[in-house]
């Protein structure tokens, strides 16, 4: 794929700078809708979640460079017909992904360069895995599991969610691999500047998946040791760094295990992130788990997504009802995070925002 130049001896850009200044169209949407059109807007959702997902797998931002280019440009470097690809694009301009110049032609913002592969802080893969195909299959019956409260998915395809996943959907499998990857590395920084390791010699990431906090821990605390915990499956793939012959392999053990049955390391720090969503029992048994391996005065820190007290609330509570419907599990709020925490025996300290996504609890292992 070309990124598209204004003139043939131009060099593909393939980290854009800012976009030029350029005289926007005039047509923009009002800023306060009145509520009957923005019913009418919310109700079309499913038309930005498509348009979204069809400018990242046509590789559209990938496409536009730094300077302005027309749909019949972008359409010869993406191999799409030009009229119906200026139509998409028309869309995205609405809710500010992209932007038309009053010539007709479109230069990026800044959502629209999240959607560039190349980006630091892209969110490509994570637009695609939001849209996969099964997520248009199982939105619709959102009705069914709030009468039920369960999840919806053993009656839409005839099997459990992870078991569909890796049997029958191997492309939105590796998209689901590419989209935690992404949020984990991305999110990994953040937790790694947030914690104070002062007096932690060993840190344990519990569930860890591959092991991307562990790692970033691990580089910007170089007398620090870690174990990374995660079914066999999981850490058979963990970060590069941590594997044998890895820059930090020579500081890490990886410790195949299911956290809710058992959790036979010893640490400073423990760390939970984001593994305490798929059930109330998992939760239960993962906590008490971790309170049974820790010594008193050990350091236990949890990470999660919260459906209050976040500016994120629109993205949390849309994660929160795709749980319910496709595991039947559920995002936390402060109350209930704490009441989880509090049962299994952990004395609760500060809570922290982690970025606009995540919240840190630190607690301590009673004496």
């Amino acid at each position: 794929m070309t990124t598209v130049s204004p003139t043939p001896e131009t060099t593909p850009v393939v980290s854009p700078p800012a976009a030029p200044q350029a005289s926007v169209a005039a047509s923009s949407a009002p800023q306060t809708p009145p509520p009957a059109m923005r019913l009418r807007e919310l109700a079309f959702g499913a038309a930005c979640a498509a348009a979204v997902r069809a400018a990242a797998r046509l590789g559209v931002a990938d496409a536009l460079g730094a300077a302005p280019a027309s749909a019949a440009e972008l359409a010869l470097a993406v191999d799409t017909e030009p009229v119906p690809l200026q139509r998409l694009l028309r869309a995205l301009c609405c809710y500010g992904i992209f932007s038309e110049t009053e010539d007709g032609k479109f230069v990026h913002t800044e959502m629209s360069r999240l959607l560039r592969e190349d980006d630091p802080n892209s969110l490509r893969y994570i637009s695609l895995w939001c849209t996969e195909p099964w997520t248009w299959e199982v939105w619709p019956r959102l009705d069914d599991a709030v009468r039920s409260g369960t999840s919806v998915f053993q009656e839409a395809f005839g099997k459990g969610f992870f078991d569909y996943l890796h049997q029958d959907a191997g492309e939105s499998a590796h998209i689901f691999n590419r989209a935690m990857t992404t949020s984990s590395t991305q999110s990994a920084r953040d937790v790694a500047e947030l914690l104070d390791l002062t007096g932690v010699s060993s840190v344990a990431d519990i569930g860890g998946g591959q092991g991307h906090v562990l790692a970033s821990l691990l580089e910007k605390h170089p007398s620090v040791h870690g174990t990374l915990l995660d079914l066999p499956g999981v850490v058979a793939r963990a970060d590069g760094r941590l594997r044998d012959g890895g820059a930090l392999a020579d500081r890490v053990r990886i410790v195949p295990g299911d956290c809710r049955e058992d959790i036979p390391v010893d640490a400073d720090l423990y760390i939970i992130k984001n593994i305490l969503e798929w059930d109330d029992e998992s939760t239960r048994r993962t906590l008490r788990n971790v309170v049974a391996a820790a010594r008193p005065g050990a350091r236990v820190v949890i990470i999660e997504n919260l459906v209050d007290d976040t500016p994120s609330m629109r993205f949390t509570t849309a994660m929160d009802l795709l749980l319910l419907l496709n595991v039947g599990g559920a995002k936390h709020t402060r109350e209930s995070l704490v009441g989880r925490m509090s049962e299994a025996g952990l004395r609760i300290g500060e809570v922290r925002p982690v970025n606009a996504y995540l919240h840190a609890f630190e607690c301590v292992v009673p004496g």
